[in-house]
Protein backbone atom coordinates (compact mmCIF):
# COMPACT_ATOMS: atom_id res chain seq x y z
CA UNK A 1 0.00 0.00 0.00
CA UNK A 2 2.90 2.35 0.74
CA UNK A 3 4.40 1.51 -2.64
CA UNK A 4 1.11 2.35 -4.36
CA UNK A 5 0.97 5.69 -2.54
CA UNK A 6 4.53 6.59 -3.46
CA UNK A 7 3.84 5.76 -7.11
CA UNK A 8 0.73 7.95 -7.32
CA UNK A 9 0.94 10.36 -10.26
CA UNK A 10 4.32 11.78 -11.19
CA UNK A 11 7.34 13.18 -9.39
CA UNK A 12 8.33 16.73 -10.35
CA UNK A 13 11.93 17.95 -10.31
CA UNK A 14 13.40 21.47 -10.24
CA UNK A 15 14.65 23.09 -13.49
CA UNK A 16 18.30 22.13 -13.01
CA UNK A 17 21.01 20.51 -15.09
CA UNK A 18 23.15 17.72 -13.54
CA UNK A 19 25.98 20.19 -12.82
CA UNK A 20 23.67 22.68 -11.06
CA UNK A 21 22.16 22.82 -7.58
CA UNK A 22 20.69 25.34 -5.16
CA UNK A 23 19.91 25.87 -1.52
CA UNK A 24 17.02 28.08 -0.43
CA UNK A 25 16.58 29.13 3.18
CA UNK A 26 14.29 31.23 5.31
CA UNK A 27 16.38 33.49 7.53
CA UNK A 28 13.46 34.86 9.51
CA UNK A 29 11.87 38.32 9.63
CA UNK A 30 10.79 38.03 6.00
CA UNK A 31 14.29 37.35 4.65
CA UNK A 32 14.98 34.56 2.14
CA UNK A 33 18.26 33.49 0.57
CA UNK A 34 18.90 31.57 -2.66
CA UNK A 35 22.39 30.13 -3.19
CA UNK A 36 23.28 28.81 -6.65
CA UNK A 37 26.04 26.20 -7.08
CA UNK A 38 27.95 24.77 -10.04
CA UNK A 39 29.97 21.57 -10.12
CA UNK A 40 33.43 22.20 -11.56
CA UNK A 41 33.92 18.74 -13.13
CA UNK A 42 32.07 15.46 -13.14
CA UNK A 43 32.20 14.26 -9.57
CA UNK A 44 34.04 17.42 -8.50
CA UNK A 45 33.21 19.69 -5.58
CA UNK A 46 30.34 22.15 -5.63
CA UNK A 47 31.27 25.82 -5.90
CA UNK A 48 28.81 28.58 -4.87
CA UNK A 49 28.43 31.07 -7.71
CA UNK A 50 26.08 33.67 -6.23
CA UNK A 51 23.58 34.25 -3.48
CA UNK A 52 20.41 36.33 -3.67
CA UNK A 53 18.88 37.65 -0.45
CA UNK A 54 15.30 38.88 -0.67
CA UNK A 55 13.86 40.91 2.21
CA UNK A 56 10.13 41.54 2.40
CA UNK A 57 8.84 44.83 3.83
CA UNK A 58 8.04 44.78 7.54
CA UNK A 59 4.32 45.02 8.14
CA UNK A 60 3.62 45.26 4.38
CA UNK A 61 5.01 48.81 4.41
CA UNK A 62 7.81 49.61 1.99
CA UNK A 63 9.45 47.84 -0.91
CA UNK A 64 10.94 44.37 -1.28
CA UNK A 65 14.74 44.58 -1.40
CA UNK A 66 17.08 42.30 -3.34
CA UNK A 67 20.79 41.88 -2.59
CA UNK A 68 22.83 39.76 -4.99
CA UNK A 69 26.43 38.80 -4.23
CA UNK A 70 28.80 36.78 -6.41
CA UNK A 71 31.00 34.21 -4.66
CA UNK A 72 33.57 34.00 -7.48
CA UNK A 73 35.95 36.59 -8.87
CA UNK A 74 35.02 36.10 -12.51
CA UNK A 75 31.28 35.36 -12.57
CA UNK A 76 30.11 33.30 -15.56
CA UNK A 77 27.01 35.52 -15.91
CA UNK A 78 25.83 39.08 -15.48
CA UNK A 79 23.87 40.31 -12.46
CA UNK A 80 20.69 40.45 -14.55
CA UNK A 81 21.14 36.84 -15.68
CA UNK A 82 21.83 35.77 -12.11
CA UNK A 83 18.61 37.43 -10.92
CA UNK A 84 16.59 35.72 -13.67
CA UNK A 85 18.23 32.41 -12.83
CA UNK A 86 17.39 32.70 -9.12
CA UNK A 87 13.76 33.48 -9.92
CA UNK A 88 13.62 30.43 -12.19
CA UNK A 89 13.69 28.38 -8.99
CA UNK A 90 11.23 30.34 -6.83
CA UNK A 91 8.15 32.54 -7.27
CA UNK A 92 8.95 35.92 -5.66
CA UNK A 93 5.28 36.94 -5.47
CA UNK A 94 4.56 33.96 -3.18
CA UNK A 95 7.29 34.67 -0.63
CA UNK A 96 5.96 35.08 2.89
CA UNK A 97 2.36 34.04 2.14
CA UNK A 98 1.90 32.67 4.75
CA UNK A 99 4.98 33.69 6.83
CA UNK A 100 7.91 31.46 5.96
CA UNK A 101 6.36 30.26 2.70
CA UNK A 102 8.40 29.77 -0.44
CA UNK A 103 7.16 28.40 -3.78
CA UNK A 104 9.53 26.13 -5.70
CA UNK A 105 9.10 25.97 -9.47
CA UNK A 106 8.97 22.59 -11.17
CA UNK A 107 10.63 21.78 -14.48
CA UNK A 108 7.43 20.25 -15.90
CA UNK A 109 3.92 21.64 -16.32
CA UNK A 110 0.79 19.61 -17.06
CA UNK A 111 -2.30 19.97 -19.24
CA UNK A 112 -5.15 17.58 -18.47
CA UNK A 113 -8.12 16.39 -20.55
CA UNK A 114 -11.45 18.13 -20.20
CA UNK A 115 -12.97 17.63 -16.76
CA UNK A 116 -9.72 16.65 -15.02
CA UNK A 117 -7.77 18.60 -12.36
CA UNK A 118 -4.16 18.41 -11.17
CA UNK A 119 -3.38 18.09 -7.46
CA UNK A 120 0.01 19.35 -6.27
CA UNK A 121 1.36 17.66 -3.14
CA UNK A 122 4.72 17.12 -1.42
CA UNK A 123 6.61 13.93 -2.18
CA UNK A 124 4.40 11.25 -0.67
CA UNK A 125 5.89 8.99 2.01
CA UNK A 126 9.04 11.15 2.19
CA UNK A 127 9.40 11.15 5.97
CA UNK A 128 13.10 11.95 6.45
CA UNK A 129 13.62 14.80 8.92
CA UNK A 130 13.63 17.74 8.73
CA UNK A 131 10.33 17.78 6.90
CA UNK A 132 8.78 21.14 5.96
CA UNK A 133 4.97 21.28 5.59
CA UNK A 134 3.54 22.13 2.19
CA UNK A 135 0.26 23.67 1.08
CA UNK A 136 -1.64 21.24 -1.18
CA UNK A 137 -3.55 22.79 -4.08
CA UNK A 138 -5.97 21.51 -6.72
CA UNK A 139 -6.01 23.35 -10.06
CA UNK A 140 -8.27 23.10 -13.10
CA UNK A 141 -5.56 22.35 -15.64
CA UNK A 142 -7.86 21.36 -18.51
CA UNK A 143 -8.38 24.98 -19.54
CA UNK A 144 -5.24 26.47 -17.98
CA UNK A 145 -1.73 24.99 -18.14
CA UNK A 146 -0.88 25.95 -14.56
CA UNK A 147 2.79 26.45 -13.71
CA UNK A 148 3.91 23.62 -11.43
CA UNK A 149 4.81 25.18 -8.08
CA UNK A 150 5.11 23.67 -4.62
CA UNK A 151 4.67 26.06 -1.69
CA UNK A 152 6.56 24.95 1.40
CA UNK A 153 6.39 26.76 4.73
CA UNK A 154 9.79 27.02 6.41
CA UNK A 155 10.77 27.91 9.95
CA UNK A 156 13.50 30.54 10.50
CA UNK A 157 16.96 29.09 9.69
CA UNK A 158 15.32 26.18 7.81
CA UNK A 159 16.26 25.50 4.18
CA UNK A 160 15.53 23.29 1.18
CA UNK A 161 18.24 21.91 -1.15
CA UNK A 162 17.65 21.31 -4.85
CA UNK A 163 19.30 19.14 -7.49
CA UNK A 164 18.29 17.70 -10.85
CA UNK A 165 17.60 14.22 -9.37
CA UNK A 166 15.85 15.34 -6.17
CA UNK A 167 12.05 15.73 -6.60
CA UNK A 168 10.47 18.81 -5.05
CA UNK A 169 6.89 17.58 -5.25
CA UNK A 170 4.39 15.19 -6.73
CA UNK A 171 1.27 15.57 -8.87
CA UNK A 172 -1.70 13.37 -9.60
CA UNK A 173 -4.88 13.86 -11.59
CA UNK A 174 -8.50 13.58 -10.47
CA UNK A 175 -11.79 13.90 -12.38
CA UNK A 176 -13.84 17.01 -11.63
CA UNK A 177 -17.26 15.52 -11.05
CA UNK A 178 -19.91 15.52 -8.38
CA UNK A 179 -19.78 12.70 -5.83
CA UNK A 180 -23.06 11.34 -4.48
CA UNK A 181 -23.01 9.55 -1.13
CA UNK A 182 -25.70 7.06 -0.11
CA UNK A 183 -26.24 4.34 2.47
CA UNK A 184 -25.43 0.76 1.51
CA UNK A 185 -28.23 -1.75 1.19
CA UNK A 186 -28.28 -4.78 3.47
CA UNK A 187 -27.10 -6.94 0.57
CA UNK A 188 -24.16 -4.58 -0.14
CA UNK A 189 -23.14 -4.54 3.53
CA UNK A 190 -23.19 -8.35 3.60
CA UNK A 191 -21.07 -8.52 0.44
CA UNK A 192 -18.54 -6.04 1.87
CA UNK A 193 -18.20 -8.00 5.10
CA UNK A 194 -17.79 -11.25 3.18
CA UNK A 195 -15.04 -9.78 0.99
CA UNK A 196 -13.23 -8.44 4.08
CA UNK A 197 -13.35 -11.84 5.77
CA UNK A 198 -12.06 -13.60 2.64
CA UNK A 199 -9.24 -11.10 2.26
CA UNK A 200 -8.24 -11.52 5.92
CA UNK A 201 -8.14 -15.30 5.58
CA UNK A 202 -6.05 -15.20 2.40
CA UNK A 203 -3.72 -12.61 3.92
CA UNK A 204 -3.14 -14.75 7.00
CA UNK A 205 -2.48 -17.80 4.83
CA UNK A 206 0.07 -15.97 2.67
CA UNK A 207 2.64 -15.00 5.28
CA UNK A 208 6.33 -14.28 4.68
CA UNK A 209 9.24 -13.18 6.86
CA UNK A 210 11.78 -10.51 5.97
CA UNK A 211 15.53 -10.84 6.53
CA UNK A 212 15.04 -8.75 9.68
CA UNK A 213 12.60 -11.27 11.12
CA UNK A 214 9.49 -9.17 10.54
CA UNK A 215 6.37 -10.84 9.20
CA UNK A 216 4.23 -9.48 6.37
CA UNK A 217 1.81 -10.60 3.69
CA UNK A 218 2.33 -9.69 -0.02
CA UNK A 219 -1.32 -10.48 -0.83
CA UNK A 220 -2.40 -6.89 -1.50
CA UNK A 221 0.59 -6.25 -3.78
CA UNK A 222 0.02 -9.42 -5.79
CA UNK A 223 -3.73 -8.90 -6.06
CA UNK A 224 -3.28 -5.28 -7.12
CA UNK A 225 -0.73 -6.11 -9.81
CA UNK A 226 -2.85 -8.94 -11.15
CA UNK A 227 -5.68 -6.47 -11.86
CA UNK A 228 -3.52 -4.42 -14.23
CA UNK A 229 -3.61 -5.26 -17.96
Amino acid sequence: MLEAGSALGYLVYPPLEPHESFHIEHQGDGRYRVIYYLQSTTGGRWQPVFSLTVALPIGSVGMMTEDLEFAVQNPPMSREDAMRLAYAFIVPADLGTPPGAISLRGATNFQTPSGWDTVYVPVLNMIDRPLAPMLVVRVETDWYAHESTFRYVLQPSEGIPGSHNMPIGQVFFVPREEVTLRDCTDEEVAAIRQSMEEFSREKAALHQTTSFGLGYSPLYQRRSRSQKP
